[in-house]
């Protein structure tokens, strides 16, 4: 009986999506929705203010339980005020199967990706199965 512990390690920068949005926290909704809707993007990395502050970020489905669902204008509404901060991150070189486990554990399906100290990438349950299981069929 094979299982994917036999193949080669797959890892995080292997699969992550290296074409990310950076929005400052004071952004509105309504204009990070464009841009979103325009990079057909689902998630955005929100900057951090200062050396000690972290990263954020901002996924479609906190606009639509944060805003939509509650009935907010998103040109009134500050990117800050809805964003997930601070944010889980994983290392590039992280094997798909522990970043997999850790999504499960810590209830999330995307993340941003980190090397020394600046987002490079977000990787995502999508990536980690699509991309990274495939280099397990090689």
């Amino acid at each position: 009986m094979n299982d994917i512990s036999d193949k080669k390690i797959v890892r995080v920068r292997e699969v992550m999506n290296t074409k990310i949005d950076r929005v400052d926290g004071i952004t509105t909704v309504a204009e990070a929705l464009k841009r979103m809707q325009n990079q057909h993007t689902r998630a955005m990395i929100v900057n951090k203010r200062n050396e000690d502050d972290e990263f954020g970020m901002i996924l479609l489905s906190d606009i639509a339980r944060h805003v939509l669902a509650k009935n907010r204008s998103p040109e009134r509404i500050n990117v800050y005020e809805i964003m997930i901060k601070p944010v889980v991150t994983v290392s590039p070189q992280m094997d798909i199967r522990y970043c997999a486990r850790l999504f499960d554990r810590m209830q999330i399906s995307r993340t941003p990706v980190v090397e020394n100290g600046d987002v490079i990438g977000i990787v995502g349950y999508t990536d980690i199965v699509l991309k990274g299981m495939c280099k397990y069929c090689e």
